[in-house]
């Protein structure tokens, strides 16, 4: 009988200690593809400022566009992912193209997946973007590009309802930012009131729209340039 109680008091303490380990992992939320695509030009160049545009594929409509614009004033990188604030791999890719090279502005977004993460995760998630591109930039000005907002596919006059969850992460996002004294590149007020500017999908952007984010991007990195 001692040597029962003993053997349940041990599975017991195995089951606790297993119930802390599980408790302590990070809860992630994927999609069922994942992707990412990662560009940098001119990697044996070093007599220009080089700039990294971090973002999903609303940076990977402007982001060529605004590599032409800078031609000859700054190299221009880009990494376009569909993981979201809160999944650390984000901030493993986000490590993996710093270490590549010394960038001197990094303009940065996130916010359009990730849905499977609340505004409280997001919140508790952000600062750890921002410490993961100081940590492998530390010499770099950073800008922050707000969230753009969605409208109904197929009928653009509407608003779409997710864009409240983008509106309370953009505001989430600026609240650190400011703390941090990071600059802000407000595309979601760039684009808010301009249904022309959209594809028909209602998230994405058509040459009119990349556009105005493409004048936009280049003028606030521009500045962060001089």
């Amino acid at each position: 009988m001692t040597c029962l109680l003993r053997y349940c008091s041990v599975w017991a303490a195995a089951i606790a200690a297993t119930a802390v380990i599980y408790a302590a992992e990070p809860h992630i939320s994927r999609e069922a593809i994942e992707w990412c695509n990662i560009w940098i030009p001119d990697t044996n160049e070093t007599k220009l400022p080089r700039v990294l545009l971090i973002g999903d594929s609303i940076t990977g409509g402007y982001g060529p566009k605004v590599a032409d614009a800078l031609k000859g004033k700054a190299s221009v990188a880009r990494l376009t992912t569909s993981k979201s604030i809160g999944d650390p791999a984000l901030l493993a890719e986000v490590a993996l193209v710093l270490g590549q090279c010394r960038f001197d502005v990094v303009h940065f977004n996130n916010g359009l997946h990730g849905w499977g993460y609340s505004e409280e995760e997001y919140q508790k998630a952000f600062p750890e973007l921002v410490a993961t591109i100081r940590k492998h930039a530390p010499h770099a000005k950073l800008i922050w590009a707000t969230i753009t907002s969605m409208r109904q596919a197929g009928k653009l006059d509407v608003i779409a309802e997710g864009t409240k969850r983008v509106q309370a992460r953009n505001k989430i996002a600026e609240e650190i930012v400011d703390r941090e004294g990071i600059a802000v590149d407000d595309l979601y007020g760039l684009v808010k009131d301009h249904p022309e500017y959209w594809s028909p999908d209602g998230v994405h952007f058509n040459a009119q729209g990349v556009a105005a984010q493409v004048e936009q991007v280049t003028k606030k990195i521009t500045e962060c340039l001089q």
